[in-house]
């Protein structure tokens, strides 16, 4: 079969049939009386072994080595194939997404364009200062697509650059809420818990919504959070772990003062003192988590937490019954 033939049976043109011979992947068996290139049905066989391999994204060296080597074995190309595939893939996607978040930002001009890679880049970069420049400038100078916001706000471990992207999301508009809330499905724990930090100066109803949702979550922090942010917020779905933070000790003034700002609903305010004396009559709580309780009571208001405050001033823990005498005096001096 003479090579005109082959190009047009193989999809292979003349000129890379040629290329193939001088690198020696290919030798036409044979030659006609004119001098023509001659093919046999093997020399076929080989050209489309060539360009199988080639689909695999082989190199034409490696192809060689792979048809002509009896030693050789494909296991660890493969292995290197696949791993420069996904490496390709990553660069590729990672390439994608800035160039999504260019569209979104919906730059005015090329100097617009340059202003949000610059800024793009300075949030992924290995400077903490730099990432919260980027961060406080996104809002008044270069609108950043909230998606880049976000990632930077989830990936964030620097206390001030965190703060940073939470002003700047909670600035952003709707859009962040609903980004985040995906966060809230992270299987790391630290991902949670940053989400629901964000969430929680996140306005409006769905905020809120998603921050409930986090009072079930298994870590404890991700909990305490979301109930620090849904007590400010006038949800009494987050009073039991409210008063738990209190017995454990943990941020237990913010949870009291989340307690209080649920308290200025009279109805509230009686579940809590309530809840509280439950706590402080229960034989398992220990006594630095009764003075905290004792405390706590202290500024809720109404009839029922005066009363138990009474009950507490005669209390057998000296120190509760103190701390109980002080607060009725501060209560009756308002």
């Amino acid at each position: 079969m003479l090579i005109g033939e082959v190009a047009q049976r193989s999809g292979v043109s003349a000129r890379m049939l040629r290329h193939y011979e001088s690198l020696g992947l290919v030798r036409p068996s044979g030659r006609t009386g004119s001098g023509y290139r001659e093919y046999s049905g093997e020399d076929i066989r080989r050209i489309f072994h060539i360009e199988s391999l080639r689909s695999l994204g082989l190199s034409l060296r490696e192809i060689g080595r792979a048809l002509d080597d009896p030693s050789f074995t494909p296991s660890a190309l493969v292995d290197d194939l696949i791993r420069q595939t996904r490496e390709r893939i990553a660069a590729e996607t990672e390439l994608l997404t800035r160039l999504r978040r260019i569209d979104a930002a919906d730059p005015a001009g090329w100097e617009g364009v340059l202003q949000v890679v610059s800024l793009l880049q300075a949030l992924g970069s290995k400077s903490a200062d730099a990432r919260q420049r980027a961060a406080l400038s996104s809002v008044d100078e270069v609108p950043v697509p909230v998606e880049a916001l976000v990632e930077a706000a989830l990936s964030e471990r620097e206390p001030n650059v965190a703060g940073a992207l939470r002003w700047a999301l909670a600035r952003s508009g709707d859009r962040g809420t609903a980004l985040l809330s995906k966060g809230l499905g992270s299987p790391a724990a630290e991902v949670r818990e940053r989400a629901v930090r964000c969430l929680a100066e996140m306005p409006g109803g769905e905020a809120t919504a998603q921050l409930r949702g986090a009072l079930t979550d298994p870590d404890i922090a991700v909990r305490r959070y979301a109930a620090l942010a849904l007590g400010t917020r006038g949800v009494t779905d987050a009073v039991p772990t409210l008063i738990d933070m209190i017995v454990d000790g943990r941020n237990d003034t913010d949870a009291a003062d989340a307690l209080s700002v649920l308290a200025r609903d009279t109805a509230t305010a009686d579940q809590i003192a309530t809840r509280l004396v439950d706590h402080l009559a229960h034989d398992t709580t220990k006594a630095p988590a009764r003075g905290r309780l004792t405390q706590a009571l202290g500024d809720i208001p109404g009839t029922k937490a005066s009363h138990a405050l009474v009950e507490l001033s005669h209390d057998v823990d000296r120190a509760v019954a103190m701390t109980a005498a002080y607060l009725l005096q501060l209560r009756d001096a308002r």
